[in-house]
């Protein structure tokens, strides 16, 4: 079902890049970004990962399916055959996405299988084909998501020759993720970690690519963070940080973009995530699978776990509805309400 295009007015000045939620396997699911939405109404936000096998021959609603609220997002593509990204792309834009990124940077055993992912490091020139194609078959922008090298490569000569390569095929923008992946040795989830970050070399690929937007990927866990980066760079990218506690994304608009948050804390952004909760119930959805991404807001708040355990015990039932979520913000308020009125009463006692 192709999407109407709906994409919130962006503020002048800025790249489209500036603030993104990566793509994440079995987390960034519609659900999430639609909550993701509610915190920032100028996030550029990503599906996960679809193969290009997929788009073409799965259940495209499935796969494809997402609100109108989500724009602006991207899709991730997964794939490295051009012509069948092509072919992918092109259905992709159909459904109203507002950008194709190609996956370079994903080490999982199952993608590297595949033949594509964090192992197209070592080859540049197709990569660059899979870019040509995609932007020969469609108008929206086309990306790269890629890591700083692979195994024993050395990492700043594998990515700027793949850098330069898929800048010379059009493509419109670059995202690093700045470590290497260990495609042997190490796990998906380490290599999330371990492997060193450098941030440095991803500044000094933007250098040699002035006209060319670069965003960078990799342990940004604050908007502090996230500014130092953009000191040089078009774009930040943040992944973990923005599942596992969104509450501290609402400030994303204000500090990012200058522009007003769209909700004042992640309490007014769960109420107005209701509606979507109830339309999806309507249409089949079980609760938890919606309200998985909301066990992380209000962390370190005095009733965050009060809201967490009534939401993980009730959500899984049978015939569980929205009240469960009213109830769990009924649970965070008590609590605050109790940590709250003692503090102020000191607070008095004491002035």
């Amino acid at each position: 079902m192709k999407q109407q295009t709906d994409t919130p007015e962006k503020p002048d000045d800025f790249s489209p890049w500036r603030f993104c939620v990566a793509p994440m396997m079995e987390w960034s699911d519609r659900h999430y970004r639609v909550l993701a939405r509610l915190h920032s109404r100028h996030a550029r936000l990503y599906t996960e990962m679809v193969t290009s096998a997929a788009v073409i021959h799965g259940d495209r609603d499935r796969l494809l399916g997402f609100d109108a609220s989500e724009h602006p997002l991207a899709v991730q593509l997964g794939g490295s055959d051009p012509d069948e990204l092509a072919r992918a792309a092109t259905i992709c834009t159909d459904y109203g996405y507002d950008e194709i990124n190609l996956n370079v940077g994903c080490p999982s055993d199952r993608v590297q299988n595949g033949a594509f992912g964090a192992c197209l490091m070592r080859e540049p020139d197709l990569v660059a084909a899979c870019v040509g194609a995609m932007k020969a078959a469609v108008a929206l922008p086309v990306t790269v998501k890629c890591r700083i090298g692979v195994d024993d490569q050395e990492p700043r000569a594998a990515l700027f020759e793949i850098a330069e390569k898929c800048v010379a095929a059009g493509v419109d923008a670059l995202i690093v993720h700045a470590r290497k992946a260990w495609l042997k040795g190490l796990s998906p989830r380490e290599n999330r970690d371990v492997p060193p970050l450098d941030y440095a070399l991803v500044h000094e690929l933007k250098r040699a690519l002035p006209a060319t937007p670069v965003a960078i990927n990799g342990g940004l866990e604050t908007l502090a963070a996230c500014r130092a980066q953009l000191e040089g760079l078009d774009g930040v990218m943040v992944g973990r940080a923005a599942y596992h506690d969104l509450s501290q994304w609402i400030d994303v608009d204000p500090d990012l973009f200058g522009a007003a948050a769209p909700h004042p804390d992640s309490r007014a952004a769960v109420e107005a995530y209701l509606p979507y909760v109830e339309r999806k119930l309507g249409e089949g959805a079980r609760l938890a699978d919606i309200t998985r991404h909301m066990l992380g807001l209000f962390a370190g708040r005095p009733g965050a776990r009060a809201f967490r355990r009534h939401l993980a015990t009730e959500a899984v039932k049978r015939g569980a509805g929205p009240e469960v979520v009213r109830d769990a913000l009924r649970a965070l308020d008590r609590t605050w309400r109790d940590f709250a009125e003692p503090a102020a009463e000191e607070a008095r006692d004491s002035a």
